[in-house]
């Protein structure tokens, strides 16, 4: 890994909801300098606390070295994008609007410097067509946060079409002082890794549950209780390996043209769409939820991630030394 002075790279995030200023509370951590951009006037009046309350869970998470309010220091709040011209870097999180995106990149680059890179934490909309919207396109890249940010070794870099490979090297090497154990793809792959696999789940949990042959309680306990068990510790191909590969491909013969593959949305789902169901956030979901219980969830999520970014780190990946195998198909 390179030498990377974190305190020498100045970054930007635009866009200050939630998960913008998770972001920021990850880099602030980190040791960069940190230039906000509020594209909305209400991202500009929450911003301030957001960022606030963030570092305060990482404070009571142990991550912390300094006062939060040395933290604080490091970053702007503004709503002038001007600010972005001394940054190496620029985060964008706004709305997943491919219009709104496009404005967005033109204000970023109208200020900023040549050799800036800019990237999008899109999880839907493919780089190779946000690469599009910008002037010089080689500079941009994805880079795919989980939430909360600063609690989460998760992120996926992704190249467009156009990406220079050597932007793409830079920000993996510098996603590893952020804390995190990162992924690069090379090719542009609708949905990444991460929400190719989940959905492929909830495309399989949803039909169990359409066809009446599971609670949407049972798929829960099934995943949470046997998944989830070991899903941190070693992915699903080491497990695969743990368990022995014998009869792994009897199985695959046996299970997987049993397996959903529709291509049509649940009619479950369509319902969630007509109701403008937004889960804890507005309390309408799959599950019912009160006021006090979506907040109890919330506070869970907080405290579990936590304990699982604590756990992670007891068997990081990032000791496995040795190379995986070459295998020949013959």
């Amino acid at each position: 890994m390179e030498n990377i002075d974190t305190g020498e790279i100045t970054v930007g995030v635009v866009g200050l909801g939630l998960m913008g200023c998770s972001f920021i509370a990850s880099l602030l951590i980190a040791g960069h300098n940190v230039k906000a951009i509020a594209p909305l006037t209400e991202d500009m009046e929450s911003a301030s606390e957001r960022v606030h309350n963030h570092l305060t869970v990482c404070e009571n998470a142990g991550l912390l070295n300094k006062p939060i309010e040395s933290y604080l220091a490091q970053v702007v709040i503004t709503e002038d994008y001007g600010h972005l011209s001394t940054c190496s870097l620029v985060l964008e999180c706004v709305i997943e609007i491919p219009a709104i995106k496009k404005s967005v990149y033109q204000k970023i680059e109208k200020v900023v410097t040549k050799n800036t890179v800019i990237a999008s934490n899109t999880s839907a909309i493919p780089i190779s067509e946000l690469q599009n919207h910008l002037e010089h396109p080689g500079r941009f890249l994805g880079i795919h946060w989980a939430e909360p940010a600063y609690l989460s070794r998760f992120m996926e870099i992704t190249c467009g079409s156009s990406s220079d490979i050597e932007h793409a090297n830079w920000v993996y090497e510098l996603a590893h002082c952020w804390g995190k154990e990162p992924t690069l793809l090379r090719k542009d792959l609708r949905g990444f890794i991460t929400n190719r696999l989940m959905y492929a789940v909830y495309r399989e949990g949803l039909s169990l549950v359409e066809k009446g042959e599971a609670t949407l309680e049972d798929v829960d306990k099934a995943f949470r209780y046997d998944a989830g068990s070991w899903m941190t510790l070693m992915g699903i191909f080491r497990r695969m390996d743990f368990m022995g590969l014998a009869d792994q491909f009897e199985i695959f013969k046996t299970v997987f043209p049993k397996l959903c593959n529709d291509d049509n949305i649940t009619p479950l789902m369509q319902h969630m769409v007509d109701i403008d169901a937004r889960g804890t956030r507005n309390l309408l979901g799959l599950y019912p939820y009160t006021e006090e219980e979506a907040r109890k969830w919330e506070e869970a999520f907080v405290l579990f991630n936590m304990e699982i970014f604590k756990l992670a780190e007891m068997y990081p990946s990032k000791r496995e030394k040795k190379p995986v195998a070459e295998i020949q198909y013959l």
